[in-house]
């Protein structure tokens, strides 16, 4: 199905230097700004407490955020836990102060400005379990990462595994980038959605290869360059319906979802935007710079021993 059809190619390729450079740029700033400010890593990597506290009446998060400030906690998530009453706080380790003590400290405040506030759970996470979930995910993205290079290399060929790693890693980076500029709290939630990024990107750039691919079976006299423009082009009516149509699903979480699922879906909005970007102006130009050509794709039909001539 398409939702538009282009007659003729847009030439990609041409321009291809000009977004390679554009993305150099933004790959190099994203990791100064990883080297420079770093990640504002959120309780589940740091360690701290993490409070439910139930209210008889529909929570006021502004309230409850100025409570937790004048106990010096700024910045602080706070959010809707399941209904409006139910609040979920997540307080970052204190230095010379129990996790037990603190919670104690958090609940009396609650309780002065609304007596209702109820805490019913505390649970406290320790700053080896906030090691332990970086390391992890250090290691899932790094095998994700090998998963794609051997998958595409068997598929289709070695540079385009190579290709789509270094276009997937330049998402990767970018939206980490984006957390480290912004100071956005980066929690495990966001690491679920980088890694679906990553998967979520290798599938277009597998629809773009697999186009061009076919390409070089069809189109016998046409150049390289040309080849790939028209694989993306002819691919660019499905890319927008899909990636539309998951942005409007990821859009409602953005907007809808409140604070549990505001940077999960911001990382994703991030990630779908830069993976459409990638998987066609990053990815496609460096399977070409690599000398990818039809003898890498198209096998020459193998003469059988003996066959008679006709």
């Amino acid at each position: 199905m398409e939702f538009f059809k282009i007659r003729k190619d847009i030439p990609f390729m041409r321009h291809a230097l000009v977004f390679n450079v554009i993305s150099l740029v933004t790959f190099i700033l994203a990791v100064v700004f990883l080297a420079v400010r770093g990640l504002n890593l959120g309780v589940d990597f740091t360690g701290g407490t993490v409070m439910e506290v139930h209210y008889a009446e529909s929570a006021d998060l502004e309230r409850i955020r100025e409570s937790l400030g004048e106990l010096g906690f700024h910045d602080v998530p706070v959010q809707n836990f399941g209904t409006s009453r139910d609040v979920f706080i997540r307080l970052p380790a204190k230095q010379d102060t129990a996790g037990a003590k603190l919670s104690e400290q958090v609940g009396a405040a609650l309780n002065a400005v609304d007596p209702s506030a109820e805490v019913r759970r505390v649970e406290f996470v320790g700053s080896a379990v906030g090691e332990e979930l970086v390391d992890n995910g250090g290691l899932a993205l790094l095998f994700v990462s090998i998963g794609i290079v051997l998958y595409l290399w068997f598929r289709f060929e070695w540079k385009f595994g190579v290709a789509a790693i270094i276009a997937n890693l330049h998402d990767v980076v970018i939206i980490l980038g984006f957390f480290a500029f912004f100071q956005w709290d980066f929690s495990v939630s966001v690491l679920a959605a980088i890694l679906a990024v990553l998967g979520y990107s290798v599938n277009e750039s597998v629809v773009v290869f697999d186009r061009v691919r076919e390409n070089f079976r069809k189109m016998r006299e046409a150049s390289v360059p040309t080849i790939i423009d028209n694989a993306i082009t002819r691919t660019l009516s499905r890319t927008i319906i899909t990636h539309g149509c998951t942005q409007l699903a990821v859009l409602s979480m953005l907007l809808l979802g409140g604070e549990t699922l505001h940077y999960f879906a911001l990382a994703l909005t991030i990630g779908i935007l830069f993976g459409i970007y990638s998987s066609a102006l990053v990815a496609s130009p460096i399977v070409m710079w690599l000398g990818v050509s039809r003898a890498d794709l198209v096998r020459p039909p193998v003469r059988k021993e003996g066959a008679e001539h006709v």
